[in-house]
């Protein structure tokens, strides 16, 4: 170990340099009303150059009650007087909580301590060091702080705590808290969940804490995850469903994905892939009432919003004709409905009918004819993948939105848990019909004892339709991984401070890490978790992952951990 004796100390205005770290000092001058418990951990997070030192001393009995008689006194002639610059509740709210604490420190139940509170930015230079100073006074005015850079007293605020040390700090050091106070301060406040049952989803990158989530015993079973290309989503969300696998094997799995990466990991499990790009892979017909158990008038309503989604520059008027043809179609006691019949019922628009005869005819002659005719396909396995790759990507939103439809269908056949993975959902939050039917998708999804996994790159994709934030209110955890950019109404949508919005702009990659970093919101919890897996599931995730027909992604095999 170094002596510190031996170390060249330089030191400036405000800043001090030991051998070859700079130290830039940060006091707190005043508290916001409230602190939430264990914020210290959250303001300076591993990740940060910040260190912070907590000096306490306690009161005896008697000054402690000296001083809040004497708070109280002040209170009192200030209202006497009328003469303070505070309002006149104010003033009694400090009367009524001084009395409240002299009655606690009376009985024993509170305690008041003379604390001292010291940050430190260190950094190779002195640039970093007092760049990452201004960061940390961010974040903590964003919390409602008040702090200050000592000027030619950075000695005494960094000496070590001593008895001879209380005369000699900076003003503004100390501050009189309770012990409650002193609590909230102190950063090892345990934030481990541990739900029986629950699955394991990651590991707090405070203390290494587990925290186990139990999907199935809250109000609602569904889950987001949002992270930008390289985050690690798709490997967190296969590892979610791995587990969710292994803990209950009767789980039935469906996954909806766009760009095929989770093929592998579906055979890999023992489950059925369907390529719709291949026609031999069978048709599921969108305009199938069977999805509806029968009800032919709440199809017609889905498939006027698939319609819509897959031709958005429909006019006004064209979009009523559509309307009115498939409710044609769908008042007709035709058997099967097929795309044939609506193109018959358009036909009878005339002039009404606009660019929809030509719209519609891709049906028929064009790239969606395989979707023409009666369902040909059954989606009866335990575990089934839709691999919608190879598909053109203007017909994506389209796609997705009749094989979700079919999923609905498919979860309410049986009794058990289900669970459904949906990848690349920003694709449905494109329009408004769409976003309206995955919100109702997931309102409902508790009632067959099923949930959504929603993996996307950003939640900004849902905030700006009134249906796409319900959608992300039913999210029971939401787990943000690495976001490039969080704006202020997503920031005010969850909850989330100024510290974390930018410490999600810098957490860290798997590829750099060797796990993916997340921000967990959970409940009224708000958790900086690492996503790891153990080495037999990194190996098997790693080469399912990679074994789809898709692309290989940096987002897939790449984006876990061995421990």
């Amino acid at each position: 170990m170094t002596d510190d004796r031996t170390v060249t100390r330089q030191e400036g205005a405000t800043w001090q340099r030991l051998g070859r770290r700079f130290s830039c000092p940060l006091l707190v001058r005043q508290f916001p009303p409230e602190v939430p418990f264990g914020f210290v951990g959250r303001v300076a997070p591993p990740a940060a150059a910040v260190e912070v030192r907590i000096e306490a001393h306690r009161l005896g009995p008697g000054a402690a009650l000296e001083l809040v008689q004497g708070a109280r006194a002040v209170a009192e002639a200030e209202l006497a007087t009328g003469s303070a610059g505070s309002s006149t509740p104010e003033l009694e709210v400090e009367r009524r909580s001084a009395d409240e604490l002299g009655r606690a420190i009376a009985g024993r139940l509170q305690e008041l301590w003379r604390v001292g509170l010291c940050w430190s930015a260190t950094g190779s230079s002195r640039p970093r060091a007092e760049g990452e100073r201004l960061r940390l006074a961010e974040r903590l005015g964003a919390l409602g702080f008040r702090t200050r850079v000592p000027r030619y007293e950075v000695a005494d605020a960094l000496a070590a705590p001593g008895a001879d040390r209380a005369g000699r700090r900076p003003a503004g050091y100390w501050q009189t808290l309770t012990t409650d106070g002193l609590a909230a301060l102190w950063p090892f406040g345990d934030e481990t969940v541990l739900e029986p049952g629950g699955t394991l989803v990651g590991l707090s990158l405070s203390d290494a804490s587990p925290v186990f989530l139990d999907r199935w015993s809250h109000a609602s079973h569904s889950w987001g995850i949002f992270g930008t290309t390289g985050a690690g989503k798709s490997f967190a969300a296969g590892l979610e469903v791995l587990r969710s696998r292994w803990l209950r094997p009767e789980t039935e799995v469906t996954v909806l994905d766009p760009l095929g990466e989770y093929a592998g990991l579906v055979r890999a499990l023992g489950g059925t892939v369907v390529r719709l790009a291949d026609p031999a892979a069978g048709r599921l017909n969108p305009l199938d009432p069977v999805t509806t158990g029968g009800d032919r008038r709440e199809k017609a309503g889905r498939v006027a919003t698939m319609l819509r989604a897959l031709f958005p520059s429909l006019r006004d008027e064209e979009g009523a004709a559509l309307d009115a043809a498939v409710s044609r179609l769908y008042d007709a006691p035709a058997a099967v409905a097929t795309f044939d019949g609506l193109l018959a019922e358009v036909g009878r628009a005339g002039e009404a009918a606009g660019r929809l005869p030509t719209l519609l005819e891709v049906f028929r002659t064009g790239s969606l004819r395989a979707v023409n005719g009666p369902t040909t396909l059954a989606l009866d396995a335990p575990i089934v993948g839709i691999d919608l790759s190879g598909l053109a990507e203007e017909h994506l939103p389209f796609h997705l939105a009749y094989v979700l439809d079919w999923t609905y269908h498919r979860l309410q056949r049986r009794a058990g848990p289900k669970l459904v993975l949906l990848d690349e959902a920003h694709l449905l939050a494109r329009h408004e019909g769409t976003t309206e039917f995955l919100d109702r998708t997931v309102r409902h999804l508790r009632h067959f004892d099923a949930g959504l996994l929603l993996v996307t790159q950003s939640p900004e994709d849902f905030l700006g339709r009134a249906s796409g934030r319900s959608l992300l209110r039913n999210l029971y955890a939401t787990a943000f991984l690495r976001l490039p950019e969080v704006s202020e109404a997503c920031r005010r949508f969850f909850g989330l401070s100024a510290a974390e919005g930018e410490w999600l702009g810098r957490a860290r990659l798997p590829r750099d890490a060797g796990y993916a970093e997340s921000l967990w919101r959970i409940g009224a919890w708000h958790l900086p978790l690492a996503i790891v897996a153990s080495t037999p599931e990194f190996e098997f995730l790693g080469a399912a992952l990679r074994g789809g027909p898709g692309p290989a992604t940096a987002d897939g095999a790449a984006g876990g951990g061995g421990l």
